[in-house]
């Protein structure tokens, strides 16, 4: 018989907190429980379970470990009994201490304290929040067994250091993530991006357990062919996969201090009135969109605001011609709606373009953000919408027509908009913005991923050589951000914030990207200090959604903006990319060092499947055309020769 294990540590009141991802609040669940430090036979774990999940009725529930997961919706008619005892087990956690590669503390007089602790594989778990204190208790009795050191550069992340040096030089040979039998991760990725981002890719912790648990050998592939797959992802990002680099030059210009920004209220009802003239029209946009920059939209005008954001009006229109421009825009869409809900099965037959798509559509809705109340319960009427919507604009654009992840840049306009004609055109105008994400081409993507890697190699040439060195200079991990604008990494209020943000074009052009750096050197001492590979990284920035913080990430994200503006040496490539202007010099010369991100002759190039815009699997009419209508390389950066810059000597 087993012995039981041994209690070291026990606190109540210890609780995780999840967003309830309701458009009509932003509160926070909170699961209370208990947290133990038990001695079991085969080590020591420390382990926290749910006491109740009462307060998650009606709300959602969120799954932290996967990214792209649908969530789980549970019966609430039969959440009782074993249900309970389930809902409660999923959310529980345990892991043996030695498996423990850092944690993070709350910052003082931040409200509750609270620990985030993250693995070795780069699992990182929710925060656990000491309701009644503890914390510090917790720790004290970790240091029994662990060697536990204070990071540096964060005062509040903590690394634990490993007695066995050898565990943390496990190369990717060694975890045999390229074997033969199971595919090849980052080849399954470049062959189909958007699947791989949205679909089973997502879930990184299964799929790598599926690789690492392979009963046969594997045969792995050299690390000469690991670099070469990772360099030709993206065409003129030239980047280091040097073995024994040895002593490199880091070609680094100083930035100006960081500035300190600050956020601000929403826009509120009695400001958006007082930029109104007597006819309607805005007076000094420039002046609302500074204000909806600093701080969003207050949920009350948002219907309204976003109209003129997403190009749904003109600011210069009056009431009256907003009104004729409405009465047009609702009979378009029915024509376009009439269009393809006229064919019949017959013609269906010999259409398989639009079966396809069809198929794919009714798929995809079937699984967007069905744990949010406007999405919630079988046979929801908004699901239909949702579904009619996305069906007109592959009326509307027979080129682009649908591809994976546009269901999740509609259903955030449609909570807000409750109107099937307003939501489309407010979705076909932010696709008018983001459409190359989705082009067969790949264009947009690329050239995204490229300016990320431009942008860190100049802003911080250490964690870019840091990434590049550990098989991630790609920015691989960035993919899901931009091509659905981080849609799966904040709650619906922050996605709903930010998107309007982005949506003025303030402070410059693409501070979606600096949004990206910003989150990025954010966990940069977590990435860092731990020594994440691949792997680690990947599955680190996998379960950081929902929990990063918007407004600090926003307030970094200008701080940077303003760093690149102040700085007297930004780099012309750089200020292009953000809309500086770029003061004129002589013309550099073909064989110049600087890359040619897109065309360069014999750079291999990503392409990605027909079959990632389009489903082979037909599927059954959408239903019903009735209108649902509810109210309202390299670590050396080559610069222009009168670039002054610092050189650093660096030993790896």
């Amino acid at each position: 018989m087993a012995a039981q294990p041994q209690m070291l540590f026990e606190k109540d009141s210890v609780f995780i907190h999840i967003n309830v991802n309701s458009h009509t609040s932003d509160k926070d669940a909170y699961i209370p429980g208990k947290v133990y430090l038990l001695h079991k036979e085969e080590g020591h774990f420390i382990e926290w379970k749910a006491e109740d999940v009462v307060s998650l009725d009606n709300h959602s529930d969120q799954d932290w470990a996967f990214i792209g997961s649908v969530g789980y919706k549970p019966d609430r008619e039969a959440e009782t009994g074993s249900t309970k005892i389930d809902l409660q087990k999923k959310y529980n956690i345990s892991f043996d201490i030695f498996d423990l590669k850092s944690f993070k503390r709350s910052a003082p007089n931040h409200g509750w304290a609270y620990i985030i602790f993250i693995l070795k594989d780069g699992t990182t778990y929710p925060a656990l929040h000491f309701h009644t204190g503890g914390s510090k208790a917790l720790l004290k009795e970790l240091e029994n067994f662990l060697h536990i050191k204070r990071s540096a550069n964060d005062s509040r992340l903590f690394i634990i250091q490993d007695h066995d040096p050898d565990m943390l030089s496990k190369s990717f040979d060694e975890l045999q993530l390229f074997s033969d039998s199971s595919g090849d991760l980052v080849s399954k990725f470049i062959k189909d991006p958007y699947t791989t981002t949205l679909g089973g890719f997502s879930k990184v912790t299964n799929f790598l357990r599926d690789v690492l648990m392979q009963p046969e050998v594997s045969v792995s592939r050299p690390r000469e062919e690991v670099a070469e797959l990772l360099q030709e992802d993206i065409p003129g990002m030239e980047i280091s996969h040097q073995d024994e680099p040895g002593f490199e030059v880091v070609t680094k210009t100083r930035l100006p201090k960081r500035p300190d920004v600050s956020r601000a209220t929403p826009l509120a009802s009695e400001v958006w009135s007082k930029h109104m003239d007597t006819d309607g029209r805005i007076k000094d946009v420039d002046q609302i969109k500074e204000v909806i920059f600093r701080g969003g939209i207050d949920a009350t005008i948002r219907i309204e605001v976003w109209k003129f954001l997403l190009g749904y009006y003109d600011w210069s229109s009056t009431y009256k011609s907003r009104t004729e421009e409405r009465k047009r825009k609702v009979d378009d869409y029915f024509r376009m709606k009439l269009q393809w809900k006229t064919i019949s099965l017959e013609q269906e037959k010999r259409f398989s373009l639009l079966r396809e798509r069809k198929g794919l559509i009714e798929k995809d809705v079937t699984r967007t953000d069905r744990t949010h109340k406007f999405f919630e319960g079988e046979g929801n009427p908004n699901l239909q919408v949702l579904n009619d919507i996305l069906m007109t604009y592959c009326m509307y654009n027979f080129d682009l027509g649908y591809v994976q992840g546009m269901s999740d840049l509609l259903s955030p306009i449609l909570v807000v908009m409750e109107n099937e004609v307003d939501a489309f055109w407010c979705f076909a105008g932010l696709m008018d913005r983001v459409y190359t994400n989705f082009e067969m081409d790949q264009k947009g993507m690329k050239l995204q991923l490229s300016q990320i890697h431009q942008l860190m190699q100049f802003v911080d040439t250490e964690l870019c050589s840091y990434l590049e060195s550990h098989e991630s200079g790609n920015f691989y991990f960035c993919f899901r951000w931009l091509l659905i604008l981080f849609k799966r990494e904040f709650n619906f209020p922050d996605v709903q914030r930010l998107w309007e943000v982005l949506w003025t074009e303030k402070p410059c052009k693409n501070f979606h990207l600096l949004i990206c750096l910003a989150i990025l050197d954010s966990e940069k001492s977590t990435l860092i200090e731990n020594k994440f590979g691949f792997t680690e990284i990947l599955k680190h920035i996998n379960d950081i959604c929902f929990a990063i913080n918007l407004d600090e990430s926003l307030k970094k994200a200008e701080g940077i903006f303003e760093q690149l503006k102040q700085c007297k040496k930004t780099p012309s490539h750089v200020k292009e990319i953000i809309g500086l202007q770029v003061t004129p010099t002589r013309s550099i010369p073909k064989s110049s060092s600087m890359p040619n991100t897109f065309g360069r002759e014999g750079s291999p190039r990503l392409d990605l499947p027909i079959h990632l815009r389009e489903n082979n699997t037909s599927a059954p009419s959408s239903g019903s055309g009735t209108a649902v209508t509810t109210p309202e390389d390299s670590s050396i950066e080559i610069l222009p020769e009168n670039t002054e810059q610092s050189v650093t000597l660096v030993c790896n």
